[in-house]
Formats: structure tokens, C-alpha cells, sequence
């Protein structure tokens, strides 16, 4: 019995900090201390500037080798593929209307890793997590857009193009953080003392500012708990996406920290940019933000019964 509690407390420990930020934005923002002006320029703030120089400063103090985990890269990215596939079966059989399957698809299988799942990671392993999972981060925020892309485009019929797809990837703020920080780290380049002091000041910042957004952003006003999509794409996400890609980390033989990284960055709820996308794209809005609403409460309950059973079995 003793050893469930210790299980449950190293997965309370890094589940409960998340919970408590996001909390507290949304109680923030209720109590008006934080508005919508301040909610859109501090997430812009966070994702634009803040995160990316997080990215950078770790990745270019770490050795290259440790960064570029091909097995932890390969698995993020079939582990994903496979849960696209799966997500996309079980909406065809499941979602109705047929304009709504995309919108469940990707709030499915598209996680908020840049935020949420970093935070889970580092609250579990601390900054060694961050430099491993990196790379991770980046190979597979490519693949959540480009396969985003394709399902709305199937579900709603219509057509964005491939060359604004590898555009807007190109200009993804956290993949040039992660990119540019690459021949540092590969170079063994030391940064000039002056440039890391003031990094860190951001640096610092980048993770309690974004949940707090996260948090305040969340309306629980959106939640229609009757929504047989939305239940779909939520257990989809908190369920099914972490299943998959724990098992397929497991089969390929990754332990400990790596397992746990994988586990962690599938269990992030739905990325916030999934419904921006599907508004854009003329898709179910009100749907997309249900779903995002959803896997955020869920994720934390979801994410510390899954670490308190991996950890239990030995496997982190």
C-alpha cells in the first residue's frame, strides 16, 4: 500500500504544479486581475519569444548526442501516425456529420506539448527532460500540422495548400528556437555569459506565463457534455493517443525517462491552435474549443492515474 501512495505522489508532483497554474488563470481571469488583452499578448509573449529561447538555451548547453535521440524521435512520430490512423477509423464509424470527423481527429490526436507537455516533463525529470525531448518536440509539431492539414482538408473539403503548410511550419516560433540552437549544441559553442544571464530572465518566465494564458483562455461556458463528438475527441486524446504511444515507446524498447517523456508529451490536452486552424478552414469551431476545454480538465486526472501505473509496473 505504502508503495501505490509513493507512486501517487511522484505522479501528484508533477500533475498537481499544472493544475494549480491552470486553476489559478482561470480564476484570474473570473475575478478580471487578467483580461482578454492580457491573455492574448502574454500567450503571444510565451509562444513567440519566451518558449523558443527556453528551446534554445537548453539545447545549445547540451551535447548533441543527447539531444538528437533518433529511437525517442522514430517512435514520437509512428507512435503519432498511428494514432491518426486509428482516430480517423473510429470517426468514420462514430462522427456524424461527416464535416465534424477532421475536427474530432485532430483535437484527438494533436497535443499541446509546447506548453503543457514540457511542463509535465520537466516537473517529472527536471532540465534533462527538456534537452531530450526537444528534438522530439519539434519532428513531431511538423507532424500534428502537416496531418492536421490533411483531415480537415478531407473532412470539410477544402484545400490548403501544401506550400502554406510547409510556410507556416517554417515560421513555427519553437521549431527556429529548437533549429537554431542545433549547431551550438553540435559545435560544443559555449553562448557568451551576458546572453545566457538575460535568456534565463525569459527563460524563467516562459512556462508560469503560458499555462496561466491556458488557463484564463479556458471558457467553461463552450463544455456540452451531451456532445458526442466532443466525448469522442476527448477520450480519444486522454485516453486512446497516450495508449498508443506509450505502448508503441514500450515495444520499441524505451524505459524510464524516455518512456516517460513519450507518455507525458501524448498526455497534454488538445493544442490550443486547433481551433484557430478549424476556424480558418471553415470547420465546427464551437467544437474544436469544446474538445480543447475538455482535454484540459481531463489530462490531469487521465495523466496522474497513468504515471501512478507506470510507475507502479517499474517502467519509469
Amino acid at each position: 500500500m505504502s508503495g501505490l501512495f509513493d507512486n501517487l505522489g511522484f505522479a501528484l508532483a508533477v500533475t498537481a504544479p499544472i493544475m494549480l497554474m491552470l486553476a489559478m488563470g482561470v480564476l484570474l481571469a473570473r475575478w478580471r486581475i487578467i483580461n482578454d488583452a492580457f491573455i492574448d499578448a502574454g500567450s503571444r509573449l510565451a509562444f513567440n519569444v519566451l518558449l523558443p529561447v527556453l528551446l534554445f538555451l537548453i539545447i545549445s548547453k547540451t551535447r548533441f548526442e543527447q539531444t538528437a535521440n533518433l529511437s525517442l524521435i522514430v517512435v514520437g512520430v509512428g507512435g503519432t501516425l498511428l494514432a491518426f490512423f486509428v482516430m480517423e477509423l473510429i470517426a468514420k464509424r462514430l462522427v456524424e456529420p461527416a464535416q465534424d470527423r477532421g475536427v474530432v481527429v485532430q483535437g484527438a490526436f494533436r497535443a499541446n506539448m509546447g506548453v503543457i507537455g514540457l511542463a509535465y516533463a520537466v516537473n517529472a525529470y527536471g532540465e534533462t527532460a527538456l534537452a531530450a525531448s526537444s528534438l522530439y518536440l519539434g519532428m513531431v509539431t511538423v507532424l500534428y500540422n502537416v496531418l492536421a492539414v490533411i483531415t480537415l482538408n478531407r473532412s470539410l473539403n477544402r484545400h490548403r495548400s501544401a506550400l502554406s503548410t510547409l510556410k507556416s511550419i517554417a515560421r513555427n516560433p519553437l521549431i527556429i528556437g529548437i533549429v537554431s540552437a542545433l549547431p551550438f549544441a553540435y559545435f560544443e559553442t559555449p553562448l557568451p555569459q551576458l546572453i545566457q544571464q538575460t535568456g534565463q530572465y525569459f527563460a524563467q518566465m516562459a512556462l508560469p506565463l503560458a499555462l496561466l494564458c491556458t488557463g484564463g483562455s479556458l471558457s467553461l461556458d463552450v463544455l456540452n457534455l451531451e456532445s458526442r463528438n466532443a466525448m469522442t475527441g476527448t477520450l480519444g486524446k486522454v485516453l486512446l493517443s497516450p495508449a498508443l504511444l506509450t505502448v508503441t515507446a514500450y515495444l520499441a524498447g524505451l524505459r524510464g525517462m524516455d518512456l516517460g517523456i513519450v507518455f507525458l508529451m501524448a498526455s497534454a490536452p488538445t493544442a490550443a491552435s486547433s481551433y484557430p486552424m478549424t476556424r480558418a478552414m471553415g470547420g465546427n469551431a464551437p467544437l474544436a474549443a469544446n474538445i480543447i476545454v475538455l482535454t484540459t480538465i481531463g489530462s490531469v486526472f487521465f495523466t496522474t492515474a497513468g504515471m501512478t501505473w507506470l510507475r507502479s509496473w517499474g517502467l519509469l
